[in-house]
């Protein structure tokens, strides 16, 4: 047992919260994507917990008290990680083509497992990353975030999202893994409708797992310098289906929260008096700003799925064991619980990454990303400015992410010397990254998929469309 106070204190008789009769709350649709500080208010009334519904059907507890989701992020003697205790699935109450089973459904990866299985596969997962010099990384980051302003520079008007925070990490990530920049608009793709949790989700699960197929595959013939490789030739002897499935969670889970990680600190810098006006004589740090964003707007609002496993108290609400319990990242941030000093710059108590044993392995990685995005912008482009009100910028719907849709900017165009020549993808692996062994090159379990016709995102971004 615990002796967390919240998981087993018990509210006195008659309290609403001894009820699980609550009418759950959508955490989908425009409705909570316009303002989810309005919806965890009302959960809060519950108490830390309250009942939500993720998708149509698509029951689940959220988390909103921030030492109510750390009894649950610290303590796997009582929670699951694995969703195949999942039981309304397991039972067919939740369909099997549900929009959010792409970012729930089981894998056979570090983020679905417990216990030694869960050592094993997230030591081959830190051990490769430890592996990349964070000094080249940065200077890699630098050359590709310095590639995608010359593309918009001289325009004058950019939309910063599908031109360059949405880019940036797909470049760096795709390259990292060990494949061509020209393989990254299929991530654009995949990664946009899987996390959005909407109609295309399934669709988009389906062009991620080919992406990674043909990335193993690839991999297992040409080894090299890269986090797949050195996964391959790990210790731990990941299996190709381990391998298909470390790749998978990597990748999601490196580039599409850094992606709103830059947004929405664009976002800020750009609409906040504090930081606005111009952006290099603001009187708080891109620092500051990003430690703001993660605790008040972190990338990832909900998720840390769990499973109880047997029945549980959390802060007085009963969870029965193999139902989901989202933790709201979002809300137990902002949690009223916690004071104003906790929030402030240079704390880093949120929960943005998550805490535990899964907490995320590469938060630093993702950090200087977001970093280098930012100082860059601000340092090519100093006059940036929202081109539309604040209040105008909408945010995509899903109960997981918080991104924003569109972040259009304008700025004096900027002439960019085209003679100096572009340099920015010329960096060898070998310059950024430190060798490692890899193993015996095998066959694949399944042959590799005949090649397909590439997503247009990067190439009309690459032409200057």
């Amino acid at each position: 047992m615990t002796n967390d106070p919240d998981l087993v204190s018990v509210p006195p008789p008659g309290c609403p919260a001894h009820t699980d009769h609550a009418s759950p709350v959508p955490l989908y649709g425009p409705r909570y994507a316009a303002d989810p500080g309005l919806v965890f208010d009302r959960l809060r009334r519950s108490g830390p917990v309250a009942p939500v519904e993720l998708a149509p059907g698509v029951h689940a507890k959220l988390v909103t008290g921030y030492y109510a989701a750390l009894g649950v992020l610290r303590s796997p003697q009582m929670f699951s990680k694995d969703p195949r205790r999942w039981r309304a699935l397991a039972e067919g109450e939740v369909p099997p083509d549900s929009p959010v089973i792409p970012m729930m459904g089981y894998r056979p990866n570090a983020l679905f497992a417990d216990g030694t299985a869960h050592t094993r596969l997230r030591q081959a997962i830190t051990d490769s990353l430890d592996r990349v010099d964070p000094h080249a990384l940065r200077g890699y980051a630098e050359r590709s975030a310095d590639t995608l302003i010359d593309r918009f520079a001289p325009r004058g008007e950019a939309e910063l999202l599908a031109g360059y925070a949405g880019v940036l990490p797909l470049l760096i990530f795709n390259r990292l893994f060990g494949l061509d920049d020209s393989d990254s608009d299929r991530l654009v793709a995949a990664l946009a409708k899987m996390f959005e949790g909407g109609a295309g989700a399934e669709e988009g699960d389906a062009l991620f797992g080919r992406y990674v197929q043909d990335l193993v595959a690839l991999k297992r013939a040409r080894p090299g310098q890269d986090m797949t490789s050195w996964l391959m030739s790990h210790p731990s002897q990941l299996t190709d289906e381990e391998m298909l499935h470390q790749c998978t969670l990597l990748i999601a889970a490196g580039t599409e929260p850094v992606q709103n990680l830059i947004g929405n600190a664009l976002r800020l810098l750009l609409a906040d008096d504090r930081f606005a006006g111009s952006l290099s004589g603001g009187s708080m740090s891109i620092d500051a700003a990003l430690d703001e964003v993660l605790w008040l707007d972190p990338p990832m609002a909900n998720y840390a799925v769990h499973y109880p496993l047997r029945d549980v108290d959390l802060g007085g609400v009963r969870l029965k064991e193999g139902e989901p319990v989202v933790v709201s990242l979002a809300a137990a941030n902002t949690d009223p619980a916690l004071t104003h000093a906790m929030q402030r710059s240079g704390n880093r108590a949120h929960l943005a990454f998550s805490a535990g044993p899964h907490t995320c392995p590469a938060r630093d990685a993702a950090r200087l990303i977001a970093a280098v995005a930012i100082e860059r912008l601000m340092d090519r482009v100093p006059d940036v400015e929202l081109a539309v009100p604040v209040n105008e910028l909408q945010w995509r719907p899903g109960p997981f992410h918080r991104a924003l849709t569109t972040l259009p900017v304008r700025f004096t165009p900027i002439q960019i010397d085209e003679t100096s020549g572009d340099s920015s993808w010329n960096l060898a692996p070998s310059a950024w990254i430190r060798p490692a062994a890899t193993s015996t090159p095998r066959p694949p379990d399944s042959a590799t998929p005949a090649r397909r016709r590439r997503w247009s995102f990067l190439a009309e971004w690459w032409r200057g469309r």
